[in-house]
């Protein structure tokens, strides 16, 4: 996929508030700090379209982008470790499920996680969800340019590991890095590929 356009549409905290849900959608979710923005940058080729932060949880909105005035890709609020109340993040955490469970036009989540790191619960436990719920989605492993390829591949086993817990079959995995754009085509073509699937079927309903 070729990205000739990415724009900003606009930010709300009720999934309700969402532009129509007349094109396909595709949403990145994380943890806190997992480099979430600066990978939308990364497969969008802008430097700035996705706030990067060194706080952590600072993505607090639904922030929808239309790319190639085709589809939308949604930046999410990251769960995890954020100094916020329990309270507000309680209230995050509703708006983030509500968004993921009823959005009708959502095509695909990607769940973005660190690859430099040990498998964490807060992880396996949203991942988990997602099977509950039967949505889809697939994993992105990020920051692989920070790992030696024996230990990238040895935590992304630890990882897959602890899913075949519970998984009989484990979803999409994608290695990618917004250093060195690796991951960048895996991912934009399972996005052209979903984009396909979707218009077929909103055409034909098969």
């Amino acid at each position: 996929m070729i990205i000739r356009s990415a724009d900003f549409l606009m930010s709300n905290t009720n999934p309700g508030s969402c532009p129509a849900p007349d094109r396909p959608e595709y949403a990145f979710i994380g943890r806190s700090n997992v480099g979430k923005s600066s990978l939308i940058n990364m497969l969008l080729g802008r430097k700035n379209l996705a706030k990067t932060s060194s706080t952590p949880g600072k993505t607090r909105l639904i922030n929808h982008f239309v790319v190639n005035e085709e589809w939308y890709l949604v930046d999410l609020p990251g769960y995890g470790y954020a100094r916020i109340s329990k309270k507000e993040r309680e209230k995050w955490e509703g708006m983030i499920r509500t968004y993921l469970k009823r959005r009708e036009n959502l095509v695909n989540t990607f769940v973005l996680i660190d690859s430099r790191i040990e498998p964490k619960m807060a992880d396996i436990d949203f991942v988990n969800w997602f099977g509950e719920e039967q949505l889809p989605f697939a994993i992105v492993f990020t920051k692989a340019d920070k790992l030696k390829p024996n230990t990238l591949a040895s935590n992304i086993a630890a990882f897959k590991a602890k899913l075949a817990e519970t998984w009989e079959e484990l979803p999409t995995c994608i290695i990618s890095s917004s250093e060195n754009a690796l991951g960048r085509d895996l991912i934009l073509d399972f996005i052209s590929e979903n984009n396909k699937s979707y218009l077929e079927f909103q055409k034909n309903g098969i």
